[in-house]
């Protein structure tokens, strides 16, 4: 049995001013993802997205994450509580972001450099999806050292006692995430994306990887206590997946009839 290390979750603090560790693996993610975007379109991997296109793709897809992640968060899991106590909604800081959030709000982003540029909407989420998974990736390290969504309860040698969470050792499911949607999934994509495919087969083959991958990782994942299971003993975040696998399976299939 383990124990959370329980990291303290400001890393600088300079007098009432604090930074934590969850903002910095955002900046972490997105840094990563700016990176390999730029490495794509030197090696020419980018067809008609410039530099100046994702330069301003790239403003408005944080802005998308950020803001659709927690409005996603506040809508999708407690709508009620915020309703309630809407100042809390910008206390990003106590954490609750939504991953199918952010992915609505970079969607909405997309769309709008596709038009402004009039560049092929696929194109552009064919070009970003190789680069979600090591946001992913970092967001769910965050995660970790925040001690927050933690697993269910489990026996296995590497299960981990969460402060908060009870004396009983639990799944450390965000790591389960991290090497999943994160690791897994980016190497997957990346290896698919670096040889040429038909529009659009990319963006199905992240909704069918990520969902896929979300969906298994819920089962070890604690439900959040105020949703709980829902119909069919699926929690929210598997049953946000699934349109997305759905979604994902009609793509793949109507780009290989493209070809």
């Amino acid at each position: 049995m383990l124990v959370h290390p329980q990291i303290n979750p400001i890393a600088i603090a300079i007098g009432p001013l604090a930074v934590r560790w969850y903002g910095l693996m955002y900046l972490l993610g997105f840094g990563i993802a700016f990176a390999l975007a730029r490495s794509r379109i030197k090696r020419g991997m980018s067809g008609k997205i410039t530099y100046a296109v994702f330069d301003d793709l790239f403003f408005f897809s944080v802005l998308g994450v950020v803001l659709g992640g927690r409005l996603g968060y506040v809508l999708f899991y407690k709508p009620a509580y915020y309703f309630s106590h809407p100042l809390d909604i910008f206390a990003v800081w106590q954490g609750g972001m939504s991953f199918h959030g952010g992915f609505l709000g970079v969607l909405l982003a997309m769309a709008y450099i596709a038009r402004k540029y009039q560049v092929h909407w696929l194109a552009i989420m064919d070009f970003i999806a190789p680069l979600v998974p090591p946001a992913l990736a970092a967001g769910r390290i965050g995660n970790f050292i925040n001690g927050e969504l933690w697993g269910r309860v489990t026996d296995l040698p590497w299960g981990m006692v969460f402060q908060g969470a009870g004396p009983l050792p639990r799944h450390p499911s965000q790591l389960y995430e991290f090497a999943l949607e994160g690791v897994l999934l980016f190497v997957l994509l990346w290896l698919y994306s670096d040889k040429a495919r038909p529009r659009g087969a990319v963006s199905a083959m992240f909704l069918i990887g990520y969902g896929v991958l979300r969906f298994t990782a819920e089962f070890f994942r604690e439900p959040d206590d105020f949703l709980g299971l829902l119909a069919f003993n699926l929690s929210m975040g598997q049953w946000l997946s699934l349109p997305m696998i759905l979604a994902g399976i009609v793509m793949l299939a109507w780009a290989q009839r493209k070809v």
